[in-house]
């Protein structure tokens, strides 16, 4: 079994345990054959992004205790597909990105530079 290696080419970190994210809800954005969506973008959520995701149609603040989902808040981080993140790229609503935390098939679809300047925990000095 190999690693799962983050932006920065180190061993991917946890993105959040509270609240539990990842596709198979293990804290971390790495890859699974199984999540069409790539959830493998770590970002710290804004009331900004979040009223962008749910005008998109997907609803990431609102409670849905059926799926043991409790809604997320500004300041919550989350594994985010990777679509998402570069479609609130174009639009000008980017979360910031936990470098540490996103796993490295980001850079398939976007530079290390652009992901330095939506960086919480990065910076280029």
């Amino acid at each position: 079994m190999t690693q799962d290696l983050n932006v920065l080419g180190l061993p991917l970190v946890a993105c959040s345990l509270d609240p539990l994210t990842g596709f198979t809800r293990n804290g971390c954005c790495g890859e699974h054959e199984d999540d069409a969506g790539k959830h493998t973008v770590c970002v710290q959520m804004t009331a900004e992004f979040l009223a962008f995701s749910k005008a998109q149609g997907n609803d990431l603040s609102t409670p849905r205790p059926e799926w043991g989902f409790d809604g997320l808040k500004p300041g919550d981080r989350w594994c985010l597909c990777e679509a998402r993140w570069t479609e609130a790229l174009t639009a000008g609503k980017a979360p910031k990105v936990i470098m540490a935390a996103t796993h490295e098939s980001i850079l398939e679809h976007v530079s290390l530079e652009t992901l330095v300047n939506f960086s919480l925990d990065y910076s280029r000095h």
